[in-house]
């Protein structure tokens, strides 16, 4: 069944605020393989400008896609999340995310599409500091896929 387009532009309330930590960042970092200082080492963050250390550039995905649930569960936009795949991310930032921030992030649906059979959904996620500071958006594309034939 389609998304209904009426959904375009609905914004969902912001998120608690979440407060970034050294040793969050630090992990993420690790994770994802990226040995840059400035992600574990406060003095080598100062040295580039930085206050704190700060989150490599993809560690929002984690706030985003969490906030991104509030789209992903409403009943009335009736997506079956169980066909869902992400199909694309973007980040466009006002400054990076740096330690002891405390981040909301409110959601938005930006466009539906139907392509191919495919219900293409974009997510908009604008983060914010607790004092109202714009911080990052997250553009996220999911694609729930078509119901293959007899699988409805």
């Amino acid at each position: 069944m389609p998304l209904d387009p009426s959904f375009i532009g609905r914004t969902y309330p912001p998120t608690e605020p979440y407060e970034v930590g050294r040793e969050k960042i630090r992990e993420f970092a690790a994770a994802i393989g990226d040995a840059n200082p400035a992600y574990t080492d406060a003095e080598a963050a100062k040295s580039f400008g930085h206050p704190d250390v700060i989150a490599p550039p993809t560690f929002p995905f984690m706030l985003t896609f969490r906030a991104a649930a509030q789209v992903v569960e409403d009943p009335e936009l009736g997506l079956d999340y169980s066909r869902v795949v992400h199909g694309d991310q973007k980040f466009a930032y006002t400054r990076p995310v740096r330690a002891g921030d405390r981040l909301s992030v409110t959601i938005s649906i930006d466009a539906i599409k139907s392509l191919a059979g495919n219900e293409v959904l974009t997510i908009r996620g604008e983060v914010h500091e607790a004092n109202g500071e714009h911080v990052v958006t997250s553009i996220m594309t999911l694609v729930a896929r078509a119901a293959e034939a007899g699988e409805e």
